[in-house]
C-alpha cells in the first residue's frame, strides 16, 4: 500500500477544468493529498457533484470546503468592470441596483461602516480605492490605478470594524451543506477569535464533523491568534487578505510567527495564496516561487495549497508536481541536517512526554514507521508537531477520524473496520495484522506502535512498544 511521498501536505482546489475522474486521478498522481472547495464560487449543486466524483474516487483524501464567514466580495457579473485612474466606480449593497460603473458586493451592510476618505482594496490587494461619498447603499470609490473587477473578488476595508455578526446565514447554510457531505473540514474566512470558532463549533453540533480550519488573515485574528490556534482544528495563513489588512513588508515574518505558535501548540498549519501563482499561465514557476515553497517547508508548515495554480490555471498537474518537487527537496535538505534551528520549540506538557520519547526512540533505532492506534488523532497530531523523522500511520476506528489525520505533516490516516476496546489492549495486535495484510507495514521492517491503553480520561498515549514485523507475523500466526 503506497504511502505519502512527502511529509508536508499538498491541498490543491478544485475547479470546473478538473472536476471529473480522468484529471482528479492525475491530480492524486501527481501528489494532491488533499482536495479544497472554494465556496464562493459554483453552486451547492456542483460542489456537491464534485464532492461525489472525489470520494468515489478516493475514500482516504479528505475534502475542504470554505466557507465566506466575513469575507466580502463581488458578486456574480456578466462583465468585468473596466476603469481608469481616478474614474469613479460605485460599490453597492443592493444587488437589484444596477449601472454601467457599478458592481454590487456580498456584503448588505457595508455601506453603513464606510466614511469618505477611507481605504478600500479589492482582488487580494491588486486594486486600490479611496471613498469618496456613501449615500444610502451606494459606495463611490476613486481609483488610484487603471484595473479592471469582476465577479467574487474580494474587498477589503483594513481597520474598518464591520459589526457584531460572526455568524451568518450564509454560514449556515454551507455548514449544513458540509455536514450533510460528510466534509472533513471547513475552512472559515476572517476569524478573529476563539469566540467565533466556538460559534461556528456549535453550529456543526455534537458530530464535531466537518472540523474547524480558521484563517487568519487580519489584524485582528493575527493579535488574537494564540486563542484562536487553541479552539481551532487547524490554521490557514490566507497571505492574500493578510498581506492587505496589515503590511505587505511584514507577511513573511508574520507566517513564520504564525506557523511558530501553531507548532508550539501542536496544531496544523496551512501556507496559502499565490504559491505558485505564475503556473496560472507558465508551465514552470518563478524562481522567488520556488523559494517560497521552500522557506514554508523550512518554517515548518503542516501543508501547502495551490489555489487559482490548480482551479483555474492551464497547468494544474504541472503545478501539483512542481510543488512535490520542490518540497521533496526541501524535506531532503532538512534531514540531511545541512541547515540548523528548524527543530519544532520545546513543548513542555505532561501529555507530550510520551511523544517526546517515541522521537528520541526513532532518533536513536532503526525504525522505519510509526504506528499510532489512536481514536480521536490525538497521538497523530502531537507526533506531528514534533516532527519525527519517521512516516506514521495514524489508526483510527472512526472512518471520518481517520481520513482527516491526512492534514498532519508526515501522518497517513487509516480506518480499522474493527472496534477499540476500552478494557484492554487486544485491539492492538488486530490493528497490526490489518495493517499487515493490507501491506502498509512488512516483515522487514521495524515498527514503533503507541496507543492509549486502559483509558480512563483525557488524551494521551501510555503504551509504547516496538517489533520487527516479521517477528509478529511468525509468532502471531499471521495469514494473508
Amino acid at each position: 500500500m503506497k504511502l505519502m511521498t512527502t511529509r508536508t501536505r499538498i491541498i490543491a482546489t478544485i475547479g470546473p477544468q478538473n472536476a471529473n475522474a480522468d484529471s482528479l486521478k492525475e491530480l492524486l498522481a501527481a501528489g494532491m493529498n488533499i482536495a479544497r472547495l472554494n465556496g464562493s464560487h459554483n453552486t451547492l449543486k456542483w460542489h456537491e457533484e464534485t464532492i461525489k466524483q472525489i470520494q468515489k474516487l478516493s475514500a482516504n483524501v479528505p475534502i475542504i470546503l470554505d466557507i465566506p464567514g466575513r469575507k466580502i466580495r463581488t458578486v456574480l457579473t456578466d462583465k468585468p468592470l473596466l476603469f481608469k485612474r481616478d474614474d469613479l466606480i460605485i460599490l453597492t449593497t443592493d444587488a437589484k441596483r444596477t449601472a454601467a460603473n457599478m458592481i454590487a458586493v456580498s456584503f448588505e451592510k457595508l455601506h453603513e461602516f464606510l466614511n469618505p476618505g477611507q481605504v478600500v482594496f479589492a482582488d487580494d490587494g491588486t486594486l486600490k480605492f479611496e471613498v469618496e461619498k456613501v449615500s444610502g447603499p451606494e459606495i463611490t470609490l476613486r481609483a488610484f490605478m487603471d484595473g479592471q473587477l469582476g465577479s467574487r473578488k474580494g474587498i477589503n476595508v483594513p481597520g474598518v470594524d464591520l459589526g457584531p455578526v460572526l455568524v451568518t446565514e450564509k454560514d449556515r447554510t454551507m455548514i449544513s451543506f458540509a455536514t450533510d457531505n460528510q466534509l472533513d473540514f471547513i475552512g472559515l474566512s476572517f476569524v478573529e477569535s476563539a469566540k467565533h470558532v466556538k460559534m461556528i463549533r456549535d453550529v456543526v453540533g455534537s458530530s464535531q464533523l466537518p472540523k474547524i480550519i480558521s484563517k487568519i488573515e487580519n489584524q485582528i485574528g493575527y493579535f488574537n491568534m494564540q486563542d484562536i490556534i487553541e479552539a481551532s482544528d487547524a490554521i490557514m495563513i490566507d497571505r492574500g487578505d493578510l498581506s492587505v489588512e496589515t503590511d505587505l513588508e511584514t507577511v513573511a515574518l508574520r507566517q513564520k510567527a504564525i506557523i511558530r505558535t501553531a507548532q508550539m501548540l501542536s496544531k496544523p498549519v496551512i501556507v496559502a495564496t499565490e504559491m505558485l501563482n505564475s503556473m496560472i499561465v507558465n508551465s514552470f514557476p518563478s524562481k522567488a516561487e520556488v523559494s517560497d515553497v521552500t522557506n514554508a517547508v523550512l518554517d515548518g508548515c503542516s501543508a501547502t495549497m495551490l489555489s487559482g495554480e490548480t482551479a483555474v490555471g492551464s497547468f494544474p498537474i504541472e503545478a501539483v508536481t512542481t510543488m512535490r518537487k520542490i518540497i521533496e527537496h526541501a524535506e531532503s535538505f532538512v534531514s540531511s541536517g545541512l541547515i540548523a534551528g528548524l527543530r519544532p520549540p520545546d513543548i513542555n506538557r505532561v501529555n507530550d512526554a510520551t511523544a517526546k520519547a517515541i522521537a528520541l526512540i526513532c532518533e536513536s533505532a532503526d525504525i522505519d514507521k510509526i504506528v499510532a492506534v489512536t481514536r480521536s488523532g490525538f497521538a497523530a497530531r502531537i507526533l506531528s508537531s514534533l516532527a519525527v523523522n519517521c512516516p506514521i500511520i495514524a489508526v483510527s476506528d472512526v472512518a471520518a477520524n481517520s481520513k482527516s489525520f491526512n492534514i498532519y505533516a508526515g501522518v497517513t490516516g487509516v480506518f480499522f473496520p474493527g472496534e477499540f476496546s476500552t478494557s484492554n489492549v487486544s485491539h492492538v495486535s488486530a490493528v497490526l495484522k490489518y495493517l499487515w495484510q493490507q501491506k502498509f507495514i512488512t516483515n522487514d521492517e521495524h515498527i514503533l506502535v503507541t496507543a492509549l491503553a486502559y483509558p480512563t480520561s483525557g488524551k494521551r498515549m501510555n503504551l509504547i512498544e516496538t517489533h520487527l514485523v516479521g517477528d509478529l507475523a511468525r509468532s502471531l500466526a499471521w495469514q494473508p
